[in-house]
């Protein structure tokens, strides 16, 4: 069986994320997403909600497993047996970036292969920090993430729970809509 890991933050997941992990299932027998806990970023939603948010959202999916991890991510795929860390492109400037690191993941694993592919345009332009920041403003994300995604995004805000990561820390004018 041919396995592919799927690392991220996740905070949150987001239709984009979505996207890219069934399309890897196209490809693989089984995508496992690895939830990141040892980040740089300073996350709006602790590990346990990260994780819980994408078991909820993928759902019924029988080859995908999500899972928490920590430590260096290509280590962790070598642990897991994959043949392959799947990663989801948009830009030229995450090019760079990923290019840096499969390769530095090469090095450290040689046998775990990077598979890069395109975000759907649809999803081009979405990023977690993005919806972050319009959620915290009262936008509406709906059609952006996951719907249990967006009821979290919303309860985190109308209770007033921002974190640094939060591009924008102060709430609305008027308020939150929750509908």
């Amino acid at each position: 069986m041919k396995s592919a890991l799927y690392p991220g933050t996740f905070d949150p997941l987001t239709n984009g994320h979505l996207s890219l992990i069934r399309r890897g299932c196209d490809v693989f027998d089984q995508i496992i997403v690895a939830v990141a806990d040892n980040t740089p970023k300073k996350p709006l939603f602790s590990l346990e909600e990260r994780v819980e948010m994408a078991r909820e959202a993928l759902r019924g999916d029988t080859r995908v497993l999500i899972e928490p991890f920590s430590g260096l991510t290509v280590e962790y795929a070598a642990k897991r047996g994959v043949c392959a860390l799947l990663r989801g492109l948009r830009a030229v400037s995450d090019f760079e970036y990923e290019f840096q690191l499969s390769l530095m993941n090469r090095r450290l694993q040689r046998h775990i292969q990077t598979v890069f592919m395109m975000t759907d345009y649809q999803w081009l332009f979405i990023s977690s920090t993005l919806v972050k920041a319009a959620a915290s403003q009262g936008a509406d994300i709906k059609g952006l993430v996951p719907e249990n995604v967006r009821l979290k995004l919303l309860e985190k805000y109308c209770r007033g729970e921002v974190r640094q990561a939060t591009p924008c820390l102060a709430p609305p004018h008027g308020g939150f809509r929750v509908s």
